[in-house]
């Protein structure tokens, strides 16, 4: 017979998601250079700033995706609200209120877009100014957002893993 004081096994998705946070966090770093680069990109060389510009908002696309799951998990997202007590867990209720209030949504947008993401995709969508492909990176960027908003949804319905226990 089991004992209700064994703890439940680890989220493998916790490890990933903060590693997925982490890796995505550097793309800050390129976004912030192409930005600068456009101006003496525009300036001096007149040439290619309109491609530093696209490729720009591809990275500012793909880390804003990230950036609203990672900022939520770290209770720094405005919707998102911090336990008084650093060892104190939310109570189980408001993980189902998070996700009753995230899920209709992200169906809604998965539902909604995936016709224009699909023919995005499949024709390669350029950017409308310069022609350069990539245009469906950041249609892709909002399905990534949308699906890491619904998959935290449904992880933070799991019990969290109590310090000292080991995962299976």
């Amino acid at each position: 017979m089991e004992t209700s004081s064994q703890a439940a096994p680890a989220v493998p998705t916790d490890g990933a998601f903060a590693k997925l946070c982490l890796i995505f966090s550097f793309l800050a770093l390129p976004l912030a250079l192409l930005l600068f680069a456009q101006w003496p990109l525009r300036e001096l060389l007149q040439a290619y700033s309109r491609q530093a510009n696209d490729l720009g908002q591809i990275l500012f696309a793909f880390y804003v995706a990230v950036a609203i799951t990672a900022a939520s998990r770290n209770h720094a997202h405005l919707a998102s609200s911090k336990p008084i007590h650093q060892r104190t867990h939310r109570p189980h209720w408001h993980a189902w209120a998070v996700l009753a209030c995230t899920a209709p949504w992200a169906a809604f947008m998965l539902w909604a877009a995936w016709p224009l993401v699909a023919a995005s995709v499949v024709s390669f969508e350029k950017f409308g100014e310069t022609l350069t492909p990539g245009y469906f990176l950041i249609k892709l960027a909002m399905v990534l957002m949308v699906l890491l908003v619904l998959i935290d949804g449904l992880v933070q319905l799991m019990p969290p893993q109590r310090p000292g226990t080991k995962t299976p």
